[in-house]
């Protein structure tokens, strides 16, 4: 029989507060800090499903929806929304609450997908994902389009790269 889990066993909360070595010349956390914390996330909930190491396949676009302002705190709650034979699609939902006030944003949204490895570094199988809530359903019904999108992404970036050189730029 394959093996199966639910969508939150592999869930992760992360929250931090935002102080001003995070943050940019408009007193807003810096894009690239929150790209990581969204990598670190999601790489913990796909090794919380595979029991295995991961490697980061892909990131999709990460859109900011909303500012993360200085002082305030910015949580990230990540869970393997779908599987393949050996990957996992990670959702990452970030949101900044006013710890003052206490209102809360949706900031960003974000997908990634990971690959799981065996000893020997080689793709090995993961196992399937099951929903349960109407969030996860949602995001594991429309799942299979993400990766097709993805797919097409790749193919159409690894033509791109053919047509760029690689000397270097005082070569050319």
């Amino acid at each position: 029989m394959e093996e199966t889990k639910y969508c939150k066993e592999s869930f992760v909360v992360k929250t931090s507060n935002v102080f001003p070595p995070d943050t940019n010349s408009h007193g807003t956390l810096f894009g690239g800090k929150l790209m990581a914390y969204i990598d670190d996330v999601a790489s913990i909930a796909a090794v919380r499903h595979s029991r295995s190491a991961v490697v980061t396949a892909s990131t999709d676009s990460v859109d900011f929806l909303h500012p993360i302002y200085e002082g305030s705190s910015v949580c990230l709650e990540a869970f393997v929304t779908y599987t393949g034979r050996t990957s996992m699609e990670v959702f990452v939902k970030v949101i900044a609450e006013d710890l003052l006030t206490g209102k809360r944003n949706i900031c960003a949204l974000s997908f990634l997908t990971f690959v799981a490895l065996d000893e020997e570094g080689k793709p090995r199988p993961v196992p399937k994902v099951i929903p349960k809530s109407d969030e996860e359903k949602m995001l594991h019904e429309s799942a299979k389009t993400r990766a097709e999108t993805r797919k097409r992404r790749k193919k159409d970036n690894e033509k791109m790269a053919q047509q760029f050189s690689i000397a270097l730029p005082w070569e050319v």
